[in-house]
């Protein structure tokens, strides 16, 4: 059973608009993985656009699943250290 202690409205999408290539795109994300790149992109000293064109540059798949990707697996990496 689900606990009340989670916020499911984290899993509500969000539509941002990034500019890739001199073109803006919208990208579709739940609210808790923007938080998250968002956070990411900071400490990196990077904007969130930035960071998702470093992104959109290495993908082989679609780039909201590279961008979750890299959120989960940073996320990771941070709670092993």
């Amino acid at each position: 059973m689900i606990t009340p202690m989670y916020d499911l409205d984290d899993a509500r999408l969000e539509k941002h608009s990034v500019t890739l290539a001199g073109h803006r795109t919208s990208i579709s994300l739940e609210v808790c993985f923007w938080r998250h790149l968002k956070r990411i992109a900071e400490k990196q000293s990077l904007s969130v656009n930035e960071l998702v064109r470093q992104l959109d540059e290495a993908r082989d798949g679609s780039l909201s699943g590279a961008i979750r990707a890299f959120v989960l697996q940073t996320l990771e990496r941070e709670s092993r250290t």
